[in-house]
């Protein structure tokens, strides 16, 4: 089976306290790196593209023999840290024969940092975005390293296969009860939680992955359902969302899947000062 997610992303300044640190047309030059894992690829195309004329395809395989994991994303080192707060955005779009039932987990976005030293975790993400079947789910994670605790946000929204999504992240990265996280569906706030811990007790930097990561093959013990091929694509979004949104990074996902592609047309990674938001 193979898998394959179309992704475009786009980030966008919404203030004047914004600075612009990361942009991407959907090329592979200025990635810091590429996650590719087992027969996952990801490539830059010109045949598959949101507003083109190139575009990242992330492309996982399934495979029965196999006990890894299913990465294939593009890397930005260094887009948060304990204390920042920033924005994140991306639209998806899958494709209009998507199998939803029964339901998997397809993750398409997280922030994540290596803890290698601590001889507790490697790799960890913190917040990650995903699908279960056709409900979109989110989570952050605090605590220490060594003690972790999960807040899951889950069913915020339906997912339509066929149709254009967006999404939207407003964080205040904090682990002192201050923090904020908040996610909008297609222009509507369905999350939006206030005086919270955010993240890890550590002040490492978290990269930014984008693209396929088939995490429930693995999780899960093998795929579920009897769809070999997916596909999903990813937009940029045009303009900056409404609403009460301080940025540091929007980015712009579209389309998921088994055969899953992934088109990444335009990234911008923005800092902000921290206590930089706006309210209702």
């Amino acid at each position: 089976m193979q898998l394959k997610l179309t992704l475009a992303a786009a980030l966008f300044a919404l203030s004047t306290q914004a600075t612009q640190t990361f942009s991407n047309t959907g090329t592979l030059t200025g990635w810091d790196s590429k996650n590719q894992e087992h027969s996952g690829t990801v490539l830059e195309v010109t045949n598959v593209y949101y507003e083109g004329p190139t575009a990242l395809k992330m492309t996982q395989v399934y495979d029965s023999s196999y006990t890894g994991r299913y990465h294939s994303e593009v890397v930005k080192n260094n887009v948060y840290k304990r204390g920042d707060t920033g924005f994140y955005g991306f639209t998806f779009r899958l494709q209009e024969s998507w199998q939803f039932s029964p339901a998997q987990s397809y993750n398409i976005a997280q922030f994540i940092a290596d803890f290698s030293d601590t001889g507790c975790d490697d790799y960890m993400p913190s917040s990650m975005v995903w699908l279960v079947g056709d409900q979109l789910y989110t989570r952050v994670k605090y605590g220490t390293i060594c003690a972790q605790k999960i807040t899951t946000f889950p069913s915020l929204a339906t997912v339509t296969a066929g149709v254009w999504h967006k999404i939207e992240i407003q964080s205040s990265w904090k682990t002192d009860g201050t923090g904020y996280y908040k996610l909008w569906f297609d222009g509507t706030k369905v999350l939006e939680q206030y005086d919270i811990n955010t993240t890890i007790e550590d002040d490492r930097a978290f990269q930014f992955r984008v693209g396929l990561y088939a995490n429930g093959w693995h999780d899960d013990g093998g795929m579920k359902g009897t769809q070999g091929t997916r596909q999903a694509q990813l937009l940029p979004m045009p303009t900056p969302p409404s609403g009460d949104i301080s940025p540091k990074a929007q980015m712009n996902i579209c389309d998921v899947s088994p055969q899953r592609f992934m088109d990444t047309r335009f990234v911008v990674v923005e800092e902000q000062e921290e206590d930089a938001h706006f309210s209702d």
